[in-house]
């Protein structure tokens, strides 16, 4: 039935788009619209019958605009070409910076016995290697390439022996007032302490291991302070 009347709406509309009969236009057009009535329902108050509205015309989705976010976790170190650079810490404002490092020197039993009665060939291990590990932090910048010279006003190089694991356990802590953070520094005394130890040992055994070298805590600059949880 449904498909009996809209074939004859449409029979009828084509009738009055070819002809050119005397009918009233407004007549013709009148019937048509009861006719798709009876096949297709009235239409809403807003439909076709009416003036157009905007609650019935195509709408394009409406796209939230994208809020920029701004990633606090880039590599300061790369430059936009992806090539390694230096960077410029002329804008910031100096403050005081402290960072705490720590490090291990596993020796073994035999080499632990030789460097706790101070028997090693070379001298005092632990002695030598903390001012190694002072001189260490005071040339960071010649290590590392993309470090900034900076003047240290403060390095604490400590070593202990650790019974426990026959270990030398290493914590260095470097200041400084300036414009960037001494976290580097007090992480190469840590480094350059432990291969100093390995250094005045290797003699006694090839087997030594330095591990764990890490930052502690951290203080100053834009970031704030910082430590690491255990």
């Amino acid at each position: 039935m449904f498909l009996r009347r809209l074939a004859v709406a449409s029979s009828r509309s084509r009738r009055f788009l070819s002809s050119n009969s005397s009918h009233d236009l407004a007549r013709t057009i009148a019937e048509l619209n009861k006719e798709m009535e009876s096949v297709f329902g009235e239409p809403p108050a807003n439909g076709p019958a009416s003036s157009p509205s905007n609650d019935f015309m195509p709408q394009e989705p409406q796209l939230a605009p994208q809020e920029k976010v701004e990633s606090e976790l880039g590599l300061t170190h790369i430059g936009n070409k992806g090539e390694a650079q230096m960077v410029d810490v002329s804008p910031k404002e100096s403050s005081k910076r402290t960072a705490i490092s720590s490090g291990k020197v596993i020796l073994g039993k035999q080499v632990f016995d030789l460097v706790l009665a101070n028997q090693m060939a070379k001298g005092d291990v632990l002695s030598v290697a903390k001012l190694a590990g002072i001189s260490g932090a005071k040339h960071t910048s010649s290590l590392i390439p993309l470090c900034h010279n900076i003047p240290l006003t403060h390095v604490r190089v400590d070593l202990t022996l650790n019974p426990k694991d026959f270990s030398v356990d290493i914590e260095a802590e470097a200041s400084s007032t300036g414009k960037t953070g001494v976290e580097m520094e007090a992480m190469t005394a840590v480094s350059v302490a432990g291969l100093t130890v390995y250094d005045m040992c290797k003699a006694a055994s090839k087997s030594i291991q330095i591990t764990d070298i890490r930052l502690k805590s951290k203080t100053g600059g834009k970031s704030g302070d910082w430590s690491r949880k255990e």
